[in-house]
């Protein structure tokens, strides 16, 4: 056993995920990047945005966090 106060550190693997969205969901993601530019002044692609768009979904969500701290 160590005695380091750092646990080890988790899996920081990329994983490339491949999915098909309908047309307007698509039009929803462009007209949000259009936001995110409009309110920081920076160009984000959509597929760079969706990451961070999922997760802060999933983190919002009461019902999967709670859910999570059980496994």
């Amino acid at each position: 056993m160590t005695d380091l106060k750092l646990p080890k550190l988790p899996d920081r693997t990329p994983v490339k995920l491949t999915i098909t969205i309908g047309a307007d969901l698509n039009q929803a993601l462009k007209e949000y990047a259009a936001r995110y530019e409009a309110a920081y002044g920076v160009a984000e692609q959509v597929a760079d945005l969706v990451p961070y768009i999922v997760e802060a979904f999933l983190q919002a969500d009461k019902g999967v966090s709670r859910n999570t701290r059980r496994l």
